[in-house]
């Protein structure tokens, strides 16, 4: 349940005090994921505080492709896994991955067989009282551990196992850490003392219950309940774990030894743009390996004499300023990867739409025919979709039919290897609203007393819990009740964090390399539906190249209808693009409100404005797109543009 960044955004309170003394190292080993170690990485970076990334992995028995249905969760292990090294890195993404896409039973699993594949720049340690080295200890069988840990030691190499002790006031670990010491000296295997670590402050463990509560659709008052057994799991100073751990210095010298091993460095200057493949000649007249850029240049050249004849000297202009920054910024593959697969789409009927976003604003994509909106008579801005200086990825969206789009991905998949494109994952995270909801579900609050004090927080996506508590009074006077109270204390502190994760509606992520060289994968939503752990935002920061393949239900509406046109003998050839853009009876149809299926004019709202704008001029409809939206419209804006437009 740590908070990597507050309610706002920021660095959390947490990491920023450990940031203030300096040489602090803080690892991150989530349950069985990778989910939050980016976020991690770069805020802890950007606070000089030394990241250390890892994963409490599952452990199977035996194979981890065994399906026996006569185990269940208990007989998975734990075991703490830290990358030493970017070696160790992309060999902890494989071993994740792996542990979802082929050991996933119960939990996802690795095993000896994955480890020892992997095992190239990684530190282990045996894991907490549910580690089957701790078990065996806990339970006396010494023997059994000592031959676990030995296998472990003879896998991952000297030096680079270690075990784990942890003391949190159980009776079982207590007995488990007398066993390990004992390992230990049998063994010669070294010990380190750490502490699992759940939430930030001792007094914070009623909100960490809450929020298992909230996982798992339980009520705290439940006695058969998940739980935990302790309320030790807070993160302990130095000081407290010498004195803890003070029959073992050693123990805690380790912490300093693996700490200092551990140094990765996530490259972000490079991008992982998939090659694409161009004629043979352009590889032969360019072997210094630009010829993608040349060819790029060349259809361009030839699209703009197709699309635009005799354009003029303010079109080759823009064309070459356009290819020159794409140039620059490495992103020549990237219009072609994109070419070739709306292309394909064409070529097998799937509709495909004109082009909308920043994306709209390159001529190179008018010319190559991504888009068939002409950006100069329009006024489109190529800086808005590129600019030299804002290095990120191009971010074309592009919008295909609904009963279509799956062709067009899996194209993809099949052109550049499954192993190379994946979904790409959602973060669900407690919002104030659902804050409250969540927390008053699990503490058996009334409903009808929930949902009136979730609608006095305000409605606004940015609103915070802390804001609406100060500044709403009726939200004061609940404060009252010492039963509410709590639960706002608790949903304060659940607030912000992840309740699930899910999978984009229309990204996907597109490598050159297999996609775990970079980043690690799931597929916990849906075994069918393989997902990267990062979310959209991290990838990009990664120099991941994300696409957004957007199925939209009106280009299958209008493929539709245009079908039935054709139909007709006398319209056998038609083209919903051979409309002409000041068509008079589009236009009265518009001025009436008539937009039911009209891609983003449909809503009542949008219907009212329409018809109050009446538009004559197709810049008037992009006007009223870009002025719809919640700051416009509470600003009064919308009703100003309408009185100009009729000149009043």
């Amino acid at each position: 349940m740590l908070r990597i960044t507050d309610g706002h955004g920021g660095p959390s309170e947490f990491l920023k005090g450990l940031a203030a003394h300096p040489g602090n190292a803080l690892a991150l080993t989530d349950h069985g994921n990778m989910y939050g170690a980016m976020e991690f990485y770069f805020t802890a970076k950007a606070l000089g505080l030394k990241a250390i990334i890892g994963c409490e992995c599952y452990v199977a028995k035996g194979s981890r492709k065994d399906r026996d249905k006569t185990t269940g969760r208990r007989d998975n292990g734990h075991m703490t896994v830290l990358a030493k090294n970017d070696t160790g890195y992309r060999n902890l993404m494989k071993m994740v991955s792996n542990s979802y896409l082929e050991g996933f039973y119960h939990d996802p699993r690795i095993d000896s067989e994955i480890l020892a594949k992997h095992a190239d720049g990684l530190i282990c340690l045996s894991g907490c009282l549910k580690s089957h080295i701790a078990r065996a200890c806990a339970e006396n069988r010494l023997d059994e551990a000592a031959k676990l840990a030995m296998q472990y030691q003879d896998i991952l190499g000297k030096g680079n196992f270690y075990l784990e002790l942890m003391d949190h006031n159980i009776p079982e670990e207590t007995a488990a850490m007398a066993g390990l010491i004992e390992v230990a000296k049998r063994t010669g295997i070294p010990l380190v003392a750490t502490n699992d670590c759940h939430y930030q402050k001792k007094e914070d463990w009623e909100a960490h219950d809450a929020h298992i509560c909230i996982s798992t659709g339980s009520l705290m008052d439940d006695p058969n309940r998940m739980k935990m057994t302790t309320h030790e799991l807070y993160y302990k100073s130095p000081d407290e774990m010498i004195k803890l751990f003070s029959h073992t210095p050693e123990s805690i010298k380790n912490t300093l030894v693996i700490a200092d091993m551990c140094n990765i460095k996530i490259d972000t200057s490079k991008l992982h743009l998939p090659a694409f493949d161009i004629p043979q000649a352009y590889k032969d007249k360019h072997p210094e390996g630009d010829g993608d850029f040349y060819y790029l240049r060349d259809l361009c050249d030839a699209g703009l004499k197709k699309k635009v004849p005799g354009a003029g000297p303010d079109y080759h202009k823009r064309l070459e300023f356009e290819l020159d920054t794409i140039k620059k910024m490495g992103f020549s593959s990237y219009f072609l990867i994109v070419m070739d697969f709306i292309n394909h789409g064409r070529a097998i009927g799937v509709p495909v739409g004109p082009g909308r976003g920043s994306g709209a604003g390159a001529l190179v994509a008018f010319a190559l025919d991504i888009t068939r909106v002409d950006p100069l008579p329009n006024g489109l801005l190529f800086e808005r979709f590129l600019n030299p200086g804002r290095k990120s990825m191009p971010d074309l969206d592009i919008d295909f039919s609904d009963d279509g789009r799956e062709k067009v991905v899996q194209y993809v998949r099949e052109k550049y290897g499954a192993s190379r494109v994946a979904n790409i994952i959602t973060y669900g995270t407690i919002k104030a609203k659902s804050a409250i909801r969540d927390v008053g579900r699990v503490m058996n609050i009334p409903l009808a007393d929930v949902n009136a004090i979730a609608k006095l927080v305000p409605a606004d996506p940015k609103a915070t819990l802390f804001k609406a508590l100060n500044e709403v009074n009726e939200l004061k006077e609940y404060q009252r009740d010492p039963k509410i109270k709590k639960m706002f204390d608790i949903a304060l502190k659940v607030e912000g964090l992840r309740r699930q994760t899910g999978v984009h509606a229309a990204g996907v992520v597109i490598s050159k390399d297999d996609i775990t060289d970079y980043v690690p994968l799931a597929n916990r939503n849906n075994k069918e539906v393989i997902t990267t752990q990062y979310d959209g935002n991290m990838l990009g920061s990664l120099g991941m190249l994300k696409v957004d393949f957007l199925g939209l239900r009106t280009l299958t509406i209008i493929e539709t209808a245009s079908e039935f046109i054709r139909a007709l003998p006398e319209k056998k050839d038609f083209d919903i693009y051979s409309i002409a853009m000041d068509d008079k009876k589009t236009f009265d149809l518009l001025c009436e409100g008539k937009t039911t299926g009209v891609f983003q004019l449909e809503s009542e709202g949008m219907k009212k404005l329409v018809k109050g704008l009446k538009p004559t001029v197709f810049s008037d409809i992009a006007a009223l797109v870009a002025l719809y939206r919640p700051g416009p419209i509470n600003s009064g804006m919308l009703e100003t543009f309408v009185e100009r437009k009729h000149g009043r």
